[in-house]
């Protein structure tokens, strides 16, 4: 499908300015909401099979990448009925280490970060190579960032055509384009950077690298996941959403999905829609299924370092 940016477009993506108080109060109100104890299991599981299991640092190596796939696929060995995250995300160079520890056919998608993650400031056609490379190396799905730089300056159509770009070079992989919402400022932004992105070919939109500060916050999710829910309105395609960064607690975990369920409703209740990128949640996910379970909380000695 032919995807192309108009005046048009980039007028009705900055048509709809954002409340912040409001955002800030439906927020307050959902982190509020108590969660029944016998839905609590059900959600912690469904949190932890959402999981993007990441690894995104120099000292990365295989043995490092193969651990990872290792909890990605039984997050604890002594509970294996619980379910395995959902993918693990990981430089495109350890993509290849990734695909031999989960082997062929594995559930578990592997993620790569690309288009120059994190800063996004390389020529396209060395991005777009990075992406294929990937996709080549055995990628089920893409990362990329937006040139945040030109999005600022007002070069809307640049940053579409490099989504739309980078979306073909993708092939039969899913893209989710991070936004990096901490740089961009306002809700205002975020909300017309989350239409442009979804128009240009998003399978996912995601808030953060993870890299700098603030990350996902709960007000820049609730205006991602409006403006989800306005593209789906207008056009019937569920787009997914990964918030990454910070995201450390099971608590944290519910009342984003407790937002994520009043704002998209049960639909997108589903790994297929909704990941969290994170790390270290996943332990924190685990402590409270065992106290559910056992009736105490576990040491952190009990669980593997990531």
């Amino acid at each position: 499908m032919s995807r192309t940016c108009t005046e048009s477009d980039i007028r009705r993506w900055r048509a709809s300015t954002v409340d912040d108080m409001t955002a800030a109060r439906r927020v307050d109100r959902v982190r509020k909401r108590s969660i029944k104890v016998e839905a609590k299991v059900r959600l912690l599981e469904l949190a932890l099979s959402m999981v993007d299991l990441t690894t995104l640092e120099g000292r990365d190596s295989p043995e490092r990448v193969r651990a990872l796939c290792r909890k990605a696929q039984r997050p604890y060995a002594s509970r294996p009925e619980l379910p395995s995250c959902a993918a693990v995300c990981v430089y495109p160079s350890m993509v290849p280490h990734a695909r031999a520890a989960l082997g062929e056919g594995s559930p578990i998608k592997i993620a790569a970060v690309a288009t120059a993650f994190p800063s996004g400031q390389l020529p396209i056609a060395l991005k777009l190579e990075e992406v294929r490379r990937a996709v080549q190396l055995g990628a089920d799905e893409i990362d990329m960032v937006i040139n945040r730089g030109a999005f600022l300056a007002g070069e809307y159509a640049r940053v579409f055509d490099e989504i739309v770009a980078t979306k073909d070079a993708c092939g039969e992989a899913h893209l989710k384009v991070i936004l990096e919402t901490g740089e961009l400022g306002t809700l205002d932004n975020v909300a017309a950077a989350s239409r442009l992105a979804m128009a240009a070919g998003a399978d996912f939109i995601k808030t953060s690298t993870g890299k700098i500060q603030p990350a996902a916050t709960f007000p820049v999710v609730l205006v991602m996941l409006e403006a989800i829910r306005e593209h789906f309105l207008e056009t019937g395609t569920k787009i997914g959403m990964k918030p990454a960064g910070g995201i450390r607690t099971a608590k944290q975990a519910l009342h984003y999905l407790a937002l994520l369920a009043e704002t998209l409703g049960a639909d997108w209740l589903t790994p297929d829609l909704w990941r969290f990128g994170a790390s270290s949640l996943v332990n924190d996910l685990l402590r409270q299924l065992l106290w559910r379970a056992e009736g105490y909380y576990q040491s952190p000695r009990r669980f593997s370092v990531d």
